[in-house]
């Protein structure tokens, strides 16, 4: 194994107490302090030049409907995610074969996706002018959890799970949130 050379014991045996890296130790902490100090004032530099952007402005990049609020709230997301979840039960259940456990996991599938979405949408609605990112972060974890709680809980007590037709139509429903997006 091989040992730096600043590592090893002194060779000469003068093991007298003396640090002899000392100076380089400091200088090295001295330049570390420059480094840190311009870092800070790049920062500062980075924050006095934000300036936002006028209606104008915004309306030349973004076109003239920037300002105007989006028609997509969640709860319609939610309804389009029901939608379609029903529509992919319905192809499952008319093109696979028995129809009744694939059509079952099909809508179980969508319904893995909706119905936290609803538990996120309905909390947003009692927040209503009280929203803070914790209150976000919080509504996401109680819709993680509760989609989380649902697959285990069909794992667990559906043992006639067709896992292609519930995942499918999970990822279906999933995927509506970037056609709303789209939307737009």
């Amino acid at each position: 194994m091989a040992v730096k050379a600043s590592n090893r014991a002194p060779k000469n045996g003068r093991g007298n107490g003396r640090d002899e890296h000392r100076e380089e130790r400091t200088v090295s902490n001295a330049s570390t302090a420059q480094q840190v100090a311009r870092e800070e004032s790049w920062d500062a530099e980075q924050d006095n030049n934000i300036v936002p952007l006028t209606r104008a402005e915004a309306e030349k990049l973004f076109g003239p409907n920037v300002s105007r609020p989006s028609r997509v709230t969640p709860f319609k997301v939610v309804a389009a995610q029901m939608v379609l979840s029903l529509v992919a039960t319905l192809v499952w259940w008319l093109f696979y074969k028995p129809p009744g456990a694939a059509a079952l996991s099909a809508f179980l599938g969508g319904a893995i996706c909706w119905v936290p979405g609803a538990l996120f949408a309905a909390r947003l609605r009692t927040l209503s002018g009280a929203e803070t990112v914790m209150s976000w972060v919080l509504g996401e974890a109680l819709k993680m959890g509760a989609t989380i709680a649902m697959f285990v809980a069909i794992a667990f007590w559906y043992h006639e799970v067709r896992w292609v037709p519930l995942l499918v139509t999970y990822l279906i429903a999933l995927k509506t949130y970037w056609i709303a997006l789209a939307w737009r």
